[in-house]
């Protein structure tokens, strides 16, 4: 009997050794499964919380784009002297005009640019890059397309016929051409941005930005509503 005893009591304690390590096991992997689903909704909650932050970021962003291409409107008016052709377009209100009509030989120089017009002189050493610049110049169209001779063929700057939309219908005018790219250099660097040279009766007409930054103004306003008289 007392052996018999002496057994079931092994196996007692190592029973209750065997469930206080499977209760260990199974405390410890509960543990650990819980700080690895703590851990990934942590990191999850980041990742919202930082989505969230982007999302409200760009509506900012799209908000204040709106808001500055509402501002743009109504649209100023601009025209040029009814002797050299009366070339008209619109340009955001949100932007000056410097206008120069005084030298009878380049009739026409203008500067836009939103706000304030910078001076065209260099302040330390850079020269501003312009919204919108017109100048009617005495010069044939051939010469004045000649100047970018050398842009063209380096493939910097890329040439395609043009007319102004409004224009198309009209008789007399003749067909100009678009230059997009490098428009000019300024020390080493180069002016990237779009123009336009067309004839005006017996003027030049280039009408073009500097930064692309404004080509959708430059697209969709300006030469949207370009006119002159042939």
């Amino acid at each position: 009997m007392k052996n018999n005893d002496q057994k079931g009591g092994v196996v007692l304690i190592a029973a209750v050794i065997v469930l206080a390590i499977a209760f260990v096991a199974a405390a410890t992997f509960g543990y650990w499964a819980y700080q690895q689903q703590q851990d990934y909704k942590n990191r999850s909650d980041k990742k919202v919380a930082a989505a969230v932050v982007k999302a409200q970021q760009v509506q900012v962003a799209r908000d204040s784009g709106v808001f500055a291409e509402k501002e743009k409107l109504p649209n100023k008016a601009f025209k040029g002297p009814a002797t050299f052709g009366s070339v008209t377009f619109n340009y955001p209100k949100t932007w000056s005009a410097y206008v120069d009509q005084t030298n009878p030989t380049d009739p026409l120089k203008s500067l836009f640019y939103p706000d304030t017009v910078p001076s065209p002189t260099a302040l330390n050493g850079v020269i501003p890059q312009y919204a919108l610049r017109v100048d009617l110049i005495g010069l044939s169209y051939a010469q004045v397309l000649k100047q970018f001779d050398s842009f063209i063929k380096k493939g910097t700057a890329t040439a395609s016929p043009y007319v102004p939309p409004l224009m198309t219908q009209i008789p007399n005018v003749q067909t100009g051409t678009r230059l997009d790219g490098a428009i000019g250099q300024n020390s080493a660097l180069l002016i990237q941005g779009s123009m336009i040279i067309i004839k005006v009766r017996d003027k030049t007409l280039k009408i073009y930005t500097e930064s692309p930054s404004f080509l959708s103004d430059f697209n969709n306003t300006i030469l949207a509503t370009l006119t002159f008289v042939p």
